[in-house]
């Protein structure tokens, strides 16, 4: 039996995932890690975490399985996107910690930009809007910061990276400095329709090129892990950042398909096919896949807060102890309470790009409690996951009805799912394999180790295993929506 090894470094733990032959899931290992949060707004991760717990996982998965390297065909890696690292070349050694995706200390930057007029020309280039959210003003932060910084990444002597690029320079013993086109599609310094890293948008920022990693295809070589990591060395043939990963896995290959991760946050990705649509609500334009030199497009709505919602519950109010509490909670919900919470925690994502408002609670009683909280958190998904789909609605004109593919750890959840159902008004479908992420990363690699089949045979081994269709009446849906709505409104204008 050959093994694909899939690497899934996210926003807050580390997991390795071994795929056999037949793409069956043979074993999982995971390791949670510290979120940093060093002022209000920001958001860190120590580099030394990432590495060891992502080293560590992948170690322990070969063992669980009982098998040794030289049954693993190749790696692939998927990972969270956006979080930013600075490095040194000779030693490996990070200049400051990772900042996140979710960090916000740079908003004063965005808007300094905005003000100046520049976000048409980077929304033409990158498909992307000027926000914190995607790793340029962060490099420039850390570039800024860190004394000496900018002048030793002018002589070669620091890379940037996002963390894919991390994770592949310390698997291969710092001989592969390379991304896959998803990842740098997410950088803001990437022309996604010219296909490389863009000139005017660096010298704008003052990042020296010599820093920034060589862009690849999604399935392609970008290197061989050091012996000494898994006793022997093994080509890393896959990458894409976590939400196309995803999009592979759920075999969304079709302009039209649909998917949605709920993870720490909520990523909603409509194939365009092989134009690039500009959205005109507050979209992203973005890179699906890339295979042969040719990228498949996507329309991306990102939701900040979903999973995080329930650990928030979980460590910030501690009314749970586990995420699986949030459903007999929410079923045991009094009906005759409407709260509805806005967990902009950290700002609002799309359609909105709020990057200042917070949280909020709405429709409070003297008998609010655990069970109305869970069912406002849950709901809260749905509502946002709502907001982007009638965004791309209305940016990708489609006759026919959309079911909506869904995927991540609260997908697991079937009061959420049929709530998220009844909101959107349409079907959702959760596939057999919930752990898409991984899936997709392992057919990448296994596809260009020969071990898993095209696109088209690997599309027809999607399956599903739950199917929910919309039970709520029409005027119920909209009267819940508005009040969602108006919440949002209230919220944004505090």
């Amino acid at each position: 039996m050959t093994y694909i090894l899939a690497i899934d470094q996210g926003t807050t733990s580390s997991r390795a995932i071994l795929f056999d032959s037949e793409m069956k899931l043979r074993a999982t290992a995971q390791e949670e890690f510290t979120q940093h949060f060093p002022k209000s707004g920001w958001v860190e991760h120590d580099p030394a975490d990432i590495w060891s717990t992502t080293a560590g996982t992948a170690r322990e998965v070969i063992e669980r399985c009982g098998i040794s390297a030289n049954d693993i065909a190749a790696i692939g890696i998927t990972n969270q996107r956006e979080t930013t690292l600075v490095w040194e070349k000779d030693t490996g050694k990070p200049i400051y910690n990772a900042i996140v995706w979710q960090d916000r200390r740079t908003s004063d930057y965005c808007k300094e930009l905005k003000a100046a007029g520049h976000e048409e020309m980077f929304t033409d280039r990158t498909g992307l809007l000027m926000d914190p959210y995607f790793s340029g003003t962060k490099l420039k932060w850390i570039l800024d910061h860190v004394e000496g910084a900018r002048e030793r990444a002018r002589n070669g002597e620091l890379l940037f990276g996002t963390v894919d690029t991390f994770l592949i320079w310390k698997m291969t013993g710092g001989k592969s400095h390379v991304t896959d086109a998803t990842n740098a599609a997410r950088t803001l310094l990437y022309d996604i329709r010219k296909g490389r890293w863009s000139q005017t948008i660096c010298d704008l920022m003052d990042i020296p090129m010599e820093m920034l990693p060589t862009v690849q295809d999604c399935a392609s070589e970008f290197g061989m892990t050091r012996a000494d990591l898994f006793s022997k060395e093994i080509p890393i043939l896959g990458v894409a950042g976590d939400q196309q990963a995803a999009t592979v896995g759920q075999a969304c290959f079709k302009p039209g398909m649909l998917k949605s991760t709920y993870g720490t946050g909520c990523f909603a990705l409509l194939n365009t096919g092989d134009t690039p649509v500009r959205s005109n609500n507050r979209l992203l334009t973005t890179i699906a896949y890339q295979l042969d030199g040719k990228p498949t497009y996507a329309l991306e709505g990102s939701i900040f807060i979903a999973g995080a919602v329930v650990q928030w519950l979980r460590d910030g109010l501690q009314i749970i102890r586990s995420a699986s509490e949030t459903l007999p909670l929410a079923q045991k919900a009094d009906e005759g309470q409407d709260l509805i919470l806005v967990p902009a925690f950290t700002g609002l994502g799309a359609p909105y790009w709020d990057a200042e408002c917070r949280g909020a609670v709405y429709g409070l009683t003297r008998n609010s409690g655990p069970a109305e909280f869970a069912k406002a958190a849950l709901e809260s998904v749905g509502y946002q996951t709502r907001d982007l789909l009638e965004a791309m609605t209305a940016d990708w004109q489609n006759d026919g009805e959309a079911t909506l593919r869904v995927d991540g750890g609260m997908s697991a959840n079937d009061w959420a799912m049929q709530f998220l159902s009844d909101i959107i008004g349409a079907p959702v479908d959760r596939p057999t394999v919930l752990e898409t992420t991984a899936l997709g990363a392992a057919w990448l690699a296994g596809m260009k180790a020969g071990v898993y089949p095209p696109m088209e045979e690997f599309a027809k081994t999607w399956a599903i295993e739950q199917h929910f269709d919309p039970a709520m009446d029409d005027e119920t849906r909209a009267t819940k929506y508005d009040a969602w709505k108006r919440a949002v409104q209230a919220t944004m204008s505090v």
